[in-house]
Order: C-alpha cells, then sequence, then structure tokens
C-alpha cells in the first residue's frame, strides 16, 4: 500500500538559515516522532529507528536512511528511508523530497513531499487511514522542525522552542494520532452536516 503526502511548511528563518538544520539528516530524523539515526555507515548512508507506541506495548523499527541527494546551492534534500518492525512482519519503505525557498520579511517555506509504501500488518490499516496517520505525523514533522529551525536563532523565542524540543516525547504514539484522526473525521462529518442544514 503506498501514500504520498505533500506539505508546505512556513518558516521563520531564510532559507539559508534553515539549510543548516536540514542538510543535517541525524537532526532532521530527530523531527520524525519517535525517531532517530543510531549510526552512520558512510558520508550518504545512516542506520536509524522509529519507536512506536500503542497503548502499554511499544515496537521498534530499524532501517537504512540513504542520502540520495544533497544539493547546497538550491537548498534541495532527498531521502530514502527503509524499515523493518523487530518481528518481522512490517516493512516501510519512504521517498522523501525537500527544498527551501526564501518567503520574504526574513521568512523561507519548507516544502516537502513523501510517497511512503507499506507492506504486511501495516497495510492491514486500509489506505484511508494510513493516509490519515501519515498526514498526522508530518504535520508533527512540520510543528518539528518549525521549532528547531527558531531554537536555532536568539532571543526568547529561541528559548521557549529550546524547552518545546527538551520536552518532545521519544516515541510515536499511535493510539494518540488515531485519536487525532478520529476527531479530524468526526470534525469533518459534523461540519458537513451543518452545512447542509444551512
Amino acid at each position: 500500500m503506498q501514500v504520498k503526502l505533500e506539505k508546505t511548511i512556513p518558516l521563520q528563518a531564510t532559507a539559508g538559515e534553515a539549510w543548516l538544520l536540514l542538510r543535517d539528516v541525524s537532526r532532521v530524523a530527530e523531527c520524525v516522532p519517535g525517531a532517530r539515526v543510531t549510526g552512520q555507515v558512510d558520508a550518504t548512508h545512516y542506520r536509524g529507528e522509529v519507536r512506536i507506541k500503542i497503548g502499554p506495548a511499544a515496537a521498534t523499527f530499524k532501517g537504512e536512511i540513504e542520502v540520495r541527494s544533497l544539493d547546497a546551492g538550491k537548498h534541495e534534500l532527498r531521502l530514502i528511508g527503509k524499515g523493518v518492525d523487530a518481528r518481522g512482519t512490517s516493512t516501510a519503505t519512504m521517498d522523501l523530497a525537500a527544498s527551501l525557498r526564501d518567503a520574504g520579511a526574513g521568512g523561507s517555506e519548507l516544502l516537502g513531499v513523501s510517497t511512503v509504501s507499506v507492506t504486511g500488518k501495516m497495510a492491514n490499516f486500509g489506505g484511508r487511514m494510513l493516509n490519515q496517520v501519515a498526514a498526522q505525523i508530518l504535520e508533527q514533522f512540520a510543528a518539528n522542525f518549525s521549532t528547531r529551525v527558531t531554537a536555532m536563532g536568539k532571543g526568547a523565542a529561541a528559548e521557549k522552542a529550546a524547552a518545546e524540543i527538551a520536552d518532545s516525547p521519544g516515541e510515536l504514539h499511535v493510539l494518540a494520532l488515531l485519536w487525532r484522526v478520529f476527531a479530524d473525521f468526526l470534525r469533518s462529518l459534523f461540519g458537513r452536516k451543518s452545512g447542509k442544514a444551512g
């Protein structure tokens, strides 16, 4: 099963300033809920893992990240990630293309396009559910990336962002994400009904 997502993230930094974070694979991985780089194989290959918590149970997906391209002049990055859960029942592959562009007034935008493919038990969630969960993960990634860019600056906003990073959880809570998906579904459902009534 495959899911494709696109996202544009406004940032409170220039494209050049934000590039200092985007080019650092280890720090970018930390923006993904529950993810971290565990080692570097060579200049373009890294080992990593994603820890997922479902209620009281936890699982860890381990895999590899490959930097396919890194263009400092264009502020563009492309990563390929592959992983498998500890029991070997599910696999996931992600192709991520990200770029930065200046947006005026000292700000910039991060443009991301991600294609995620899953097999095994994870694919049993179904396309719609996977798409919504993936969208929530991307939303959290966007917030985390933006916070880390802000923390690179100076002043009260940077100090507040740094404190938020220190307090962020170290694993992906699937039940919390599924609850957000369900809440979004209810909002859209009642939004449509109220729209019809009017």
